[in-house]
């Protein structure tokens, strides 16, 4: 198993920056595939971003050019930093591990990120 906890949300104006980190509680190494998914509210959870053992990265459309990823195995750590964040941003945004083999998914509680107009 591993614990993943959220940090980094808040309260941003529009065109603004903010990083989120998910801090895991074993090595990440061998984890298949990190990520960022979010929820608004009334709305499924969406994929954001991912970046997989070997360091491809997978993007949404909506933030492609806009968010960056990063896996820091050393660190245990995988962030998102966002920029220019628009008033569609808003959400919980939640950290995710992935094992494929078998198919194993674990989810942090989530941070929220607010875009004030």
């Amino acid at each position: 198993q591993v614990q993943l906890v959220e940090s980094g949300g808040g309260l941003v104006q529009a065109g603004g920056s903010l990083r989120l980190s998910c801090a895991a509680s074993r090595s990440i190494f061998s984890i298949n595939a990190m990520g960022w998914y979010r929820q608004a509210p009334g709305k499924q959870r969406e994929l954001v971003a991912t970046v997989a053992r070997g360091g491809f990265r997978n993007y949404a459309d909506s933030v492609k050019g806009r968010f960056t990823i990063s896996r820091n195995s050393a660190k245990n750590t995988v962030d998102l930093q966002m920029n220019r964040l628009t008033p569609e941003d808003p959400a919980f945004y939640y950290c995710n591990a992935r094992y494929v083999n078998p198919l194993v998914d674990y989810w942090g509680q989530g941070t929220q990120v607010t875009v004030s107009s």
